[in-house]
């Protein structure tokens, strides 16, 4: 897994190669609060080349959406694959976190 992180003001766009999972959550996660004490408050994650996330990836991206929310802020997502798609659909998450097809839809969504 690895990620980068590209900032512009209050938005931050992390592009994520490999998998989230409990291994890598944490450093990924604190990347993002640690962007959060910055300022940052849009953040879009693009996961284009991921092919999966389990379940504490998806705590992860749960609990910083609520942290940024609480600042007025959001995470969007961008990129899901079919079956990436289908796991937020299948535990509701897509409600929380509507599917943006590209990085440039989702950091153009209101």
């Amino acid at each position: 897994m690895s990620f980068s992180l590209d900032r512009a003001g209050s938005t931050l766009v992390v592009d994520f190669t490999g998998q989230l999972v409990v291994t890598n959550r944490q450093e990924f996660k604190q990347a993002v609060l640690d962007a959060m004490e910055e300022g940052v408050r849009l953040v879009v994650v693009d996961f284009t080349r991921t092919g999966y996330i389990d379940s504490s990836g998806l705590g992860a991206l749960v609990s910083l959406a609520k942290r940024l929310r609480e600042l007025g802020g959001d995470v969007r997502l961008a990129g899901l694959n079919p079956d990436l798609r289908a796991l937020f659909e299948l535990t509701r998450l897509d409600a929380l976190f509507p599917p943006h097809a590209t990085r440039g839809d989702a950091l153009a969504a209101s």
